[in-house]
């Protein structure tokens, strides 16, 4: 059964764009839905910004960055930003509930997780970097033709920032790009994912009502259009900088728009990260990590969903995975302690369903789940899936799913699992779970840009998160994190 759900409180949205300071209608005066994935039904609607608006912000972000003192004045950022972050906890409340309500996100993983409360702690975080960071430093003396030179580096904001955001964990992602750059000294516009406006309308408003940030600094774009927008982010010459974090399809294409003005470009994209089981894991814990599949409804880039499993304990693991999934509760998100609840939308219910049919297509083996449950009569939500017998070429095991749908592959030896393991085009994260002096050292051979080992975590704020090979380009949060977001110029003088 599940748990008793908590009742919801009735859940207002900020509507509005901010550009230029001002919080306003698209120029249009259009509104697009935004659906609960819960209850499948309208909860609010949203400015639906087109090019205009965008070709708007793009001119007040640079305004802001050519004209006003932000991209010097760091006592002014400081400051700037302690009001935001006082301003978004004087509303946490609100804040979670509006992400219960468009993201589908669990009680559990808003309050206490990365929905929420974690990226709070950006904030926290870059507040207290920029006291400490090197923004100036000097090299030794140097000779040329006979000429002694001092040189100095600077650190200085790289421009006008784009930041184009998914909807899977998104007031976290929309923070961890939007709170780096104003810190670094850009100014910024950020573009929301079409199914969760509110996520960055909110940051919009306490911005405008909360702060001293000055117009144009700071502009936030909601739109129910997949393309247009995003493209002029990237392609106009204004902009000098594009983040975006999203597909790798959608990357891809990012980069490519970039190009034509050889800006700069932050990718994080997507994984198929896979957890490898060794052979002297006890395995009563081990597999518990097959869960992940399950938080958030398996809606995350870096959620290992591939587990590799030694081959002499195959079928002991997999009736180990199917028992513990059988008993595997989820539905209301306001359930206390659950870490599942909905797909995002229909559009991503239908993406995993057809995966799930994918897989029985190639061969692979349907152990438990595989469908929408009976017992939830409304809500995006399928049943927690586990594949056995799943070979590392089949789609299934090779393309990002994005739903709660774990692929089981048997290795032969340590070799055979790294091979396995890095036998992908994304290389974003990973976990493994055995004893550590051997763990370590498979660790070394993974190409992931994180790992866990043994139940550990990376993730926090001033842990580099990002991506080898197709999982993307740069690092968000920590110190790289704020990096991304500068030039380094050398000057010399005379020494």
């Amino acid at each position: 059964m599940n748990a008793p759900a908590k009742s919801a409180r009735t859940v207002v949205g900020e509507a509005r764009l901010l550009i230029d300071g001002t919080l306003t209608e698209a120029r249009s005066g259009a509104r697009y839905e935004n659906i609960s994935p819960v209850t499948e039904e309208v909860i609010g609607t949203v400015a639906d910004a087109d090019v205009d608006d965008a070709a708007s912000a793009i001119a007040a972000a640079r305004r802001a960055f050519d004209e006003s003192a932000w991209s010097a004045d760091r006592a002014l950022r400081h400051r700037c930003l302690s009001q935001l972050r006082d301003g978004l906890r004087a509303e946490i409340d609100d804040l979670y509930e509006q992400i219960m309500a468009e993201v589908g996100a669990t009680m559990a993983i808003t309050v206490h997780g990365p929905q929420g409360k974690g990226p709070l702690e950006i904030l926290d975080y870059y507040l207290d970097l920029m006291e400490r960071y090197r923004w100036d430093d000097e090299l030794p003396v140097s000779r040329h033709m006979g000429v002694p030179s001092k040189r100095l580096l600077w650190r200085e904001a790289a421009g006008v920032a784009a930041a184009i955001t998914p909807w899977n964990i998104p007031f976290h992602i929309n923070m961890a790009k939007v709170v780096p750059a104003l810190a670094a000294g850009c100014t910024a516009i950020l573009k929301a994912a079409p199914e969760t406006p509110w996520a960055a309308t909110f940051i919009g408003r306490i911005a405008a009502e909360h702060t001293d940030i000055p117009a144009g600094v700071l502009n936030v774009l909601t739109s129910s259009d997949r393309g247009r927008v995003g493209e002029l982010l990237a392609a106009d010459p204004r902009v000098d900088l594009v983040s975006f974090t999203g597909s790798t399809a959608t990357g891809r294409r990012v980069m490519t728009v970039a190009a034509g003005t050889v800006k700069r470009v932050f990718l994080e994209l997507g994984g198929k990260s896979a957890t490898i089981v060794l052979d002297d894991a006890d395995f009563s814990t081990a597999l518990l990590a097959g869960f992940a599949v399950c938080y958030h409804a398996g809606q995350g880039c870096a959620i290992p969903t591939r587990m590799l499993l030694p081959r002499s304990r195959y079928a002991e693991g997999i009736e180990f995975l199917k028992t513990a999934f059988a008993r595997f509760e989820y539905g209301d998100p306001r359930g206390d302690g659950q870490i599942m609840g909905p797909l995002i939308s229909a559009r991503q219910l239908a993406r995993v369903l057809e995966y799930i049919e994918i897989g029985k297509q190639e061969g692979a083996r349907l152990v438990c789940g595989g469908g929408r449950p009976a017992r939830l009569s409304r809500g995006y939500y399928v049943e927690p899936t586990i594949f056995a017998d799943v070979s590392n070429h089949m789609r299934i095991a090779q393309e990002e799913i994005f739903g709660p749908v774990l692929a089981v592959i048997p290795y032969a030896d340590d070799d055979d699992a790294v091979r396995i393991a890095n036998d992908s085009i994304y290389g974003l994260s990973g976990a493994i779970i055995g004893g550590q002096a051997r763990a370590l050292k498979m660790a070394r051979r993974i190409r992931t840009g994180t790992l866990n080992i043994n139940g550990a975590n990376f993730f926090a704020p001033d842990s580099p998160f990002g991506g080898y090979k197709q999982s993307g380009i740069g690092r968000e949060m920590g110190v790289a994190g704020l990096e991304e977001y500068l030039q380094l110029k050398t000057v010399a003088v005379p020494g």
